[in-house]
């Protein structure tokens, strides 16, 4: 089955390096659609989990297109596409002619909002960063699991998901550097205006067009533990019967997952581990700042 239109550019992560922000502002556009479901990672075949499968038969994913009608560029975003160890590959097969949007961040505050998020959505149960750190060899022999994963466990592998060079040499190896647009997390929160005109340059659509640059994605925390859990883990019957009274069931879903959480300034971070951290990652930093030409290695360093 194939979509009277497909995606013709993808945002590839990395996760809390403004993606969400990027994908609403793109959203806006006249000239651009994206589907209302962020998100779908119909490529990066190689992750397993329940968050996954949702879009991996071709109908599902593209349906979530055929929506689309004479907009001049048709894209989606799903942030573990950078992670992925083969979804360049299988994104080149899918269009070879695709544009590709990376978002990049400073590795040491990317993994420690990439935690409080994993904490808010119940894929994290450890209740300190320095605990999921700590964690990471555990995991990856299977161990230490939260009951409540429901994405793959290669998330929880924190320092891989930060290795930012080896995951965008990939796409340089699949993809012609003109074909990439690569945005770093400090020039669109300190010039966002000036970042979303220049994507909009490199998609050839309309850059004079503008938006509201509101903020996206804020840092949430939940209020209550089992109400968290009973949202995003509902039981089967409540799942049965939300299909069966979908229109009334939803807009209750919605106001239980907004009673439930607030929007809260994320605690700084351990000064040592912050520090430790920027030792460890300074070489892949400086590996990141050579593949694009771009001093990067500020992030860490240490004060």
């Amino acid at each position: 089955m194939t979509a009277t239109r497909k995606p013709d550019f993808f945002i590839i992560g990395a996760p809390k390096c403004g993606t969400s922000a990027m994908y609403e502002y793109l959203k806006a556009h006249p000239d651009i659609f994206m589907p209302a479901y962020k998100e779908p990672h119909f490529f990066a075949k190689d992750f397993v989990g329940q968050r996954h499968e949702r879009f991996r038969k071709e109908a599902d994913y593209f349906a979530l297109f055929n929506a689309a009608h004479g907009e001049k560029r048709v894209g989606e975003a799903s942030v573990w596409y950078l992670y992925s160890r083969c979804a360049a590959e299988e994104i080149r097969r899918f269009d070879p002619n695709a544009r590709i949007i990376a978002m990049l961040r400073n590795p040491v505050d990317m993994l420690y909002s990439l935690y409080h998020q994993l904490y808010y959505t119940r894929n994290e149960d450890l209740p300190t960063f320095e605990d999921a750190l700590a964690a990471e060899p555990d995991r990856k022999a299977g161990k230490q699991l939260p009951s409540g994963l429901c994405i793959m466990v290669e998330s929880l592998y924190y320092r891989e998901t930060a290795k930012f060079s080896e995951q965008l040499s990939r796409y340089f190896n699949c993809f012609p550097r003109e074909q990439m647009h690569v945005i770093i997390h400090d020039d669109l929160r300190d010039d966002t205006p000036g970042v979303y005109r220049r994507t909009l340059e490199f998609l050839d659509v309309d850059a004079n067009f503008t938006t509201d640059f509101a903020p996206v994605n804020t840092n949430k925390y939940y209020r209550n533990e089992r109400i968290q859990d009973f949202l995003l883990m509902p039981p089967a019957w409540i799942m049965r019967l939300g299909k069966a009274i979908l229109p009334v069931a939803r807009p209750i879903y919605w106001k239980l997952r907004a009673v439930n959480h607030t929007i809260e300034k994320r605690p700084p971070m351990n000064p040592e581990l912050r520090a430790q951290l920027q030792r460890e990652f300074l070489p892949e930093v400086e590996r990141l700042s050579e593949l694009l030409n771009r001093d990067l290695t500020h992030w860490c360093r240490v004060e």
